[in-house]
């Protein structure tokens, strides 16, 4: 499924389902058919995706680390493989919107 969520705030972010329950789940919200998200709660979701965002970058530079520290001294290094794209990366539209939204103080619908 996609999503479109959108806002007089900002332009249109379009997500496929499997990022808007990604971005969902942090946010504590149930991803719906269709929903808003008040002006009012933006704050407090735009530090709680934030804070996501900081920890998968805390969790991808342990894994590069971690990698790293098991390859051989002698062979050449070869660069880490971290699966998946970061969320930061992914989200940033999203969150882009959110701020803008907050800062407008309007909401955020979304639909299919």
């Amino acid at each position: 499924m996609i999503y479109r969520f959108h806002s007089k705030a900002g332009p249109d972010v379009i997500m496929l389902s499997d990022l808007s329950e990604r971005i969902f789940a942090v946010l504590g919200k149930p991803l719906e058919q269709r929903g808003i998200l008040t002006a009012t709660h933006l704050p407090d979701l735009i530090s709680l995706l934030e804070s996501a965002i900081i920890q998968d970058q805390e969790q991808r530079q342990s894994q590069v680390s971690f990698q790293s520290s098991l390859q051989s001294p002698g062979n050449s290094p070869s660069p880490p493989v971290i699966k998946g794209d970061p969320l930061g990366r992914r989200a940033f539209p999203f969150l882009e919107l959110m701020k803008q939204a907050a800062a407008a103080q309007e909401p955020i619908i979304w639909d299919l």
